[in-house]
């Protein structure tokens, strides 16, 4: 072996790859240093490389292409991480921790992301508009970079437009520091980043108080809210509404509802996604049947029971439009979340059982112990439902 100059690598031949195509690779090793060497690959990649044992092991590490180094640059840097070994230091965990280091918010967003296989999309779709959208300057900043000064200051200024979206961005910022702090750490165990700088809010009550919508229809108010839906424009925004109305369902759910998740036999219907994950199967009873039929019957063969009129083969989105109108006609804002809280609000008031009530809206208490021993099905349910059926119905 010689020693691993300009015009040495340049005559080096790159090696062929196997019968079946696949690339193969040669070392070539320094006669001068021992531990620095050459990969030449047959795809015509030349790379140097340090090789020690480290820890009672025999450890490969790349220093960098040629080309971009130089032999004498390559050589100098091999020599500098040969005696880093030496000192009983590990280079490649060294790398590692130093690009650790570097690792910026976005980067630490997507490795969070990637992590969190089980993110619905509402979910995903919330904490990108928390990073993209609040936070869109800190993107290229390292998580080491940004201190609790920072954090307090940005919070405080979200916070005078929208002190709801403020809280949000730095719970989502919260967990991807957390993560960060559980991933990333040196050789030694010791986690790169010891403070979590969103904890100053708490440190310091920094956190705004968000007050809970509390806005339902209220028994009287359920007449002048039915009118009002018959008024809108496209009837399958109308009966949306009072598919909301009748089961409790929380928006999203009842818009991605398709043809396949009922059963007209049956006479029930599921939710297979749910924001608790579990399957949500109610009875349909008669109101909701003749809806239904009346929907399949215009459906025109598409897959969803309330399709959009304005994305064609995309199920009916928050109709902000018909809320509008319906609010001017009733006096007051109007959400469509009130209609799941005036479900309940019924539920309760005819006294129906708490853990049919808990069935009928799918609510899971995991520190509800006696709730996990009880099997329901949803013929308990029937009746429930009709009953609250019925208080509506005598007030439209």
């Amino acid at each position: 072996m010689a020693k691993l100059t300009k015009s040495y690598i340049d005559r080096i031949p790159l090696p062929s790859p196997t019968d079946t195509g696949k690339a193969t690779q040669t070392f070539y090793r320094d006669d001068t240093l021992p531990g620095f060497g050459l990969r030449v690959g047959s795809g015509g990649t030349k790379a140097f490389f340090i090789e020690r044992r480290v820890n009672g092991r025999v450890k490969r590490i790349s220093i960098g292409r040629y080309g971009a180094l130089t032999p004498t640059q390559a050589r100098t840097k091999a020599q500098e991480m040969l005696g880093d070994i030496a000192m009983g230091n590990d280079p490649a965990a060294k790398k590692q921790a130093i690009k650790a280091q570097n690792i910026t918010l976005e980067l630490a967003f997507q490795d969070y992301l990637t992590a969190r296989k089980d993110l619905k999309e509402g979910t995903l779709k919330n904490y990108r508009k928390c990073i993209y959208g609040c936070l869109t300057d800190w993107q290229p900043k390292r998580l080491v970079d940004i201190t609790k000064d920072m954090v307090e200051q940005r919070h405080r200024e979200l916070g005078q437009k929208a002190p709801a979206r403020a809280n949000n961005t730095m719970r989502v910022l919260r967990a991807i520091f957390n993560h960060a702090i559980a991933k990333y750490e040196y050789t030694n165990g010791e986690p790169i980043l010891t403070v979590n700088p969103v904890d100053r809010l708490s440190q310091s009550r920094a956190w705004y108080t968000n007050e809970k919508r509390r806005t339902l229809l209220a028994a009287h108010e359920l007449n002048d809210w039915y009118q009002a839906t018959l008024t809108l424009s496209y009837d399958v925004t109308r009966d949306y509404l009072h598919f909301l109305l009748f089961t409790g369902l929380r928006k999203m759910e009842a818009a991605s509802l398709t043809w396949k998740q009922i059963d007209f036999k049956a006479a029930t219907f599921t939710i297979t996604d749910t924001k608790n994950r579990d399957p949500h199967t109610l009875p349909l009873t008669d109101f909701l049947i003749n809806l239904l039929k009346h929907r399949l019957k215009y459906s025109d063969g598409s897959p969803w029971v309330f399709p959009s009129p304005l994305h064609e083969g995309e199920h009916l989105r928050d109709p902000r439009g018909a809320t509008e109108i319906i609010g001017k006609a009733i006096g007051r804002p109007f959400k469509l979340h009130d209609l799941r809280r005036t479900f309940v609000t019924i539920a309760e008031s005819l006294d129906i059982p708490a853990y049919a009530l808990k069935q009928l809206i799918n609510h899971r208490n995991p520190n509800d112990v006696t709730a996990g021993y009880i099997i329901s099905s949803v013929e308990r349910i029937r009746i429930p439902m009709q009953r609250i059926e019925n208080f509506i119905l005598e007030r439209i």
